[in-house]
């Protein structure tokens, strides 16, 4: 299959570079979803409906004018307490984020689908489980200044594969998923359809 067969419905830099390593061939279309209006009236919905919606829907939206390609769409979401958090807006926010996960348990909901011509032919849906450490609000201002403002392009305002990782006291669950993507299934699907050799 072409490269331009392949599209990636993301604006993550991360996610992009995980096809990347992995060897995939693909274009880049980021598809301009109003995620509120998915997120707000979640009602009864679950956090990993709301993922798949999300995901599903940026797939659909690049899939309407590119009914020859498959399109992979993504989201994440962190919960923490019943609390969904969104990726902050500058600075300011990325520190009231880490004050509220410090010392808790939150999740990372993380789905994938991929799209032709507006049907869904495959979606996944993983989680993963972070324990972060009691953090002091000095640590945390000087966890920002280290990580630097591409930090703030996480919704947990942390990479778990940079110095992220001194948040941590446990992570439950599959690297690539914390990074954005259920990588190894989608590979997987991937393989099935013919996009890379098996």
């Amino acid at each position: 299959m072409n490269s331009h067969n392949l599209i990636l419905a993301s604006a993550s830099k991360v996610r992009a570079q995980m096809l990347s390593n992995a060897g995939l061939s693909f274009s880049v279309e980021v598809s301009s979803v109003d995620e509120d209006a998915i997120k707000n009236p979640a009602g009864d919905k679950s956090v990993e409906h709301i993922a798949e919606e999300l995901a599903i829907t940026k797939a659909q939206k690049v899939s309407a004018n590119r009914s020859d390609a498959l399109v992979i769409g993504a989201d994440q979401i962190l919960e923490c307490e019943g609390k969904l958090f969104d990726k902050p807006e500058g600075r300011a926010s990325g520190f009231t984020h880490l004050q509220s996960l410090s010392g808790k348990l939150h999740r990372l909901i993380t789905t994938a689908a991929v799209v032709q011509d507006g049907q869904v032919l495959w979606q996944a849906t993983d989680d993963v489980r972070l324990t972060m450490r009691d953090l002091s609000d000095d640590f945390i201002e000087q966890y920002l200044d280290q990580a630097g403002e591409d930090v703030l392009a996480s919704v947990g305002a942390y990479r778990l594969e940079d110095i992220g990782a001194q948040l941590f006291t446990h992570v439950e669950g599959d690297f690539f998923t914390v990074l954005g993507l259920p990588l190894l299934p989608l590979l997987g699907f991937l393989r099935q359809q013919g996009v890379i050799g098996s």
